[in-house]
């Protein structure tokens, strides 16, 4: 089921309800209505692609709970619910989810199962965890491959926490140790790229730090921080203080994500058909979602690329530490996140049928994703090769150069556009296709085809276009007639066999016009063929015929002769 931003599906557009959000239950769906986090109820019900989609009835759940759910919330608890861009949804709950972060005291530290711990001699379980860093999106792109994008400006947010220890209070006759906890304090914390540093912020349990990463490509963000305690130990000999010492002790812990930085840039290309219609095409390394042709956005076109949320299952239940062992509690603050997945729908251009026309897509053709997209996601996503479209070209009747808009996969990324080059700026020729037969037997005819410039008369010849590297894959132009394809020489000729009798159409199929140049659109061209066309034709018809009816002629010249023989006409009546 597809959603966009604004809305969630067509279907159910007219069911949303603004309510209370619904809270989370560990590894579990939310409940309407248990806890506010920014998002409607219908909103947060999208959220949870992670869960494991058993429906229960409105009926059981009624029972159950004394309340009732919106249509989508119902929806939500069978399937999982996609996008067609990357939703705000996700970022919004991570923000206020993460404000439930427990607090502890020094001698309870707080943790996800999986963070890696760190001891120092008074300081104990200490780490230092991202919690989420945003805007960013991870694409799964292929069975062997996922990646984590970026954007160049986004906010991460942390969790640092550990406990103290130190010796008990020890007494002897005439002799008492007793230690005391002077101070503690998360004393730096700095987010580092590629170790050089983007910013810091003060000590800080749940540190939130913006930030602007620097270049493109691949990079790691790590988040730092520095754990300091100072202890003191007294010793008493019959009650009197004999030596008071002071000892400090620091951690430094740090954990860190990989990822690319996600900046887009574009060179759009341009196209003017005769009859006056525009085409678009726009190549990106990078995979991005699509582009709109039109100021107030109604007309578009969108690659393979839909989206889904789900929550980071390692924040399901955090370890609480303590001096006494390990114990597993339900974490009130789940981070989610947005994933990009190449969908089954495949590129689509909007509106669907009075929108524009998708020509061309092209791309590095890539194996289906579908081993990471995990356990209990039920999306749309390939089951098979795929090609990612990395570009899009498309034909509409009407295109606003100064409002085209790309969006890529990461919320609020959009390519900076840059001019084209000139020589890719194309006014398209009409061609014009002629098919005509020049010898016919019985059996087979001979059709000459004829593509030349509508306007020039200049031989159109196949095979022989000047390319641009925006797109090596395509095949070059070609004519179609009786199932095969066919190129013309240097005079725009190209002579092919007929061999079955019928009508038959021939129909130029050119190069993309980002390729050739002149650029023509196709054109197409039909004959006839039949053997009774030629006088040839008629005689051999004549022929064949007699040779068909010569048994019934033996025939029946046989017969005659016998009722001759035997006089069989004088048993007839007078």
């Amino acid at each position: 089921m597809m959603v966009g931003t604004r809305f969630l599906s067509v279907a159910v557009a007219t069911l949303l309800v603004a309510g209370t959000v619904a809270g989370l239950a560990t590894a579990s769906p939310p409940r309407p209505g248990t806890e506010g986090n920014g998002l409607t109820e219908n909103q947060s019900a999208t959220l949870w692609s992670h869960d494991a989609d058993n429906y229960t009835s409105e009926t059981s759940y009624h029972q159950r709970y004394g309340e009732h759910r919106t249509a989508l919330q119902q929806v939500a608890n069978g399937t999982d619910l996609t996008f067609t861009r990357p939703p705000a949804t996700a970022a919004t709950w991570t923000r206020h989810d993460f404000r439930d972060l427990p607090t502890s005291g020094p001698q309870i530290s707080l943790h996800p199962p999986t963070t890696d711990l760190k001891d120092g001699v008074f300081i104990a379980d200490a780490h230092a965890t991202i919690f989420a860093a945003q805007p960013a999106t991870r694409a799964h792109r292929a069975a062997d491959s996922t990646t984590r994008y970026l954007a160049p400006n986004g906010t991460l947010r942390g969790f640092v926490d550990y406990r103290v220890r130190y010796p008990d209070s020890s007494a002897s006759e005439h002799r008492r140790v007793d230690w005391s906890l002077l101070s503690h304090e998360i004393s730096s914390i700095q987010l580092l790229q590629d170790g050089s540093r983007l910013a810091t912020s003060p000590g800080s349990h749940t540190p939130v730090l913006h930030y602007q990463l620097d270049d493109t490509g691949e990079t790691r963000i790590a988040l730092e921080a520095t754990i300091q305690v100072r202890v003191q130990k007294t010793v008493r000999i019959n009650g009197t203080v004999v030596e008071r010492t002071t000892r400090t002790d620091s951690v430094s812990v740090s954990d860190s994500l990989a990822g690319t930085v996600y900046d887009l840039s574009a060179y759009p290309y341009y196209a003017t058909y005769p009859n006056g219609d525009a085409g678009v095409a726009i190549f990106q390394s990078l995979p991005w979602r699509g582009y709109t042709l039109t100021e107030n956005g109604n007309a578009s076109v969108r690659g393979v690329w839909r989206f889904y949320t789900a929550r980071h299952t390692a924040w399901d239940t955090l370890v609480r530490s303590t001096a006494d062992g390990d114990t597993r509690v339900a974490s009130d603050a789940i981070p989610v996140s947005v994933h990009a997945y190449p969908s089954r729908i495949g590129p689509v251009a909007e509106p669907v049928r009075t929108g524009p026309s998708i020509i061309q897509t092209w791309g590095q053709n890539r194996s289906a994703p579908t081993s990471t997209i995990g356990d209990d996601v039920h999306i749309d996503v390939v089951t098979r090769n795929y090609t990612p479209t990395h570009g899009l070209a498309v034909r509409a009747n009407r295109v606003n150069r100064q409002a085209l808009r790309i969006s890529g996969i990461v919320r609020g990324v959009n390519a900076s556009i840059s001019q084209p080059p000139t020589g890719l700026r194309r006014q398209l020729h009409q061609s014009t296709l002629t098919a005509h037969i020049v010898s016919q037997t019985a059996s087979k005819a001979t059709v000459r085809l004829t593509l030349h410039d509508a306007v020039t008369g200049k031989p159109i010849a196949l095979g022989q276009s000047n390319r641009y590297p925006i797109l090596r894959s395509f095949r070059e132009g070609y004519v179609s007639i009786n199932g095969r394809h066919v190129t013309t020489n240097a005079s725009g000729v190209a002579v092919v066999t007929l061999e079955d009798p019928g009508i038959y159409t021939a129909r130029y199929q050119p190069e993309s016009w980002l390729n050739t140049d002149p650029a023509y659109v196709s054109d197409r061209a039909s004959v006839r063929w039949h053997p009774l066309g030629t006088l040839e034709g008629w005689f051999a018809l004549l022929i064949e015929a007699g040779w068909r009816l010569l048994p019934f002629a033996v025939m029946f010249y046989a017969g005659y002769r016998l009722l001759r023989l035997f006089n069989v006409d004088r048993f007839q009546h007078p």
